[in-house]
């Protein structure tokens, strides 16, 4: 039986990772890889020309969008957006449920043995998710935890982040000064388990913390 060749689009701004991950991908037989890209804006404009079945995605992605943008601008294109599979060094809380939440189908992280790449590739072309099991074991342990108890100041504070303000207006719009805000900011992301505000307003929804 012929197994049938995923197409895919590489995505890292690192030269030299990109060729280790090009000669690697090129000894497995059934995966073709049909463009590379530096930049998530590259990444989202091969995405659109190309048409791979999966984008095998960095999150760290220096100037410009990050891959967690790029990956929620590729999945909502329409029609038929290929699968995301993220593949990076970055296991934190905050950029696990940033990227799923984008649209990724998995998560792996670049210490996988190459065999389990290329299952993972295949998993994300068929729209399976694969999640690396470090990865796994911290969606799991958030699932099974208890939902964040926030107070109804830093509930009104979330619900400004979420609208896109920043401190001042926060402030402004709360009638409290910018250190209170900045003081509820920091207990908002130790309950969230979060270290930036993009981070808190994503676990927010995920945890249905937001309307």
């Amino acid at each position: 039986m012929t197994t049938a060749t995923t197409t895919l689009l590489l995505c890292d701004d690192h030269a030299v990772v990109r060729a280790g991950l090009l000669a690697l991908l090129g000894s497995a037989p059934d995966i073709e890889v049909i463009g590379e890209a530096g930049s998530g804006e590259e990444a989202v404009a091969l995405a659109a020309r190309l048409r791979p079945d999966v984008v095998l995605m960095d999150l760290q992605l220096g100037e410009g969008i990050d891959g967690v943008e790029a990956t929620r601008r590729i999945t909502s294109a329409s029609p038929h957006p290929p699968h995301v599979l993220v593949l990076t060094t970055y296991d934190t809380d905050a950029d696990i449920t940033r990227a799923i939440g984008a649209g990724a189908t998995g998560y792996l992280l670049k210490a996988e043995r190459p065999e389990e790449l290329f299952a993972a590739i295949h998993a994300a072309a068929a729209g399976r998710t694969t999640l690396s099991p470090p990865v796994a074991s911290r969606v799991m342990a958030r699932m099974r935890g208890s939902r964040p108890t926030l107070t109804d100041r830093e509930l009104d504070i979330l619900g400004q982040l979420a609208r896109g303000l920043g401190n001042r207006e926060i402030a402004r719009a709360l009638f409290i000064s910018e250190a209170t805000v900045k003081t509820h900011l920091g207990r908002i992301y130790d309950k969230l388990g979060v270290d930036t505000r993009a981070g808190a307003v994503s676990v927010a929804k995920e945890q249905r913390l937001l309307p």
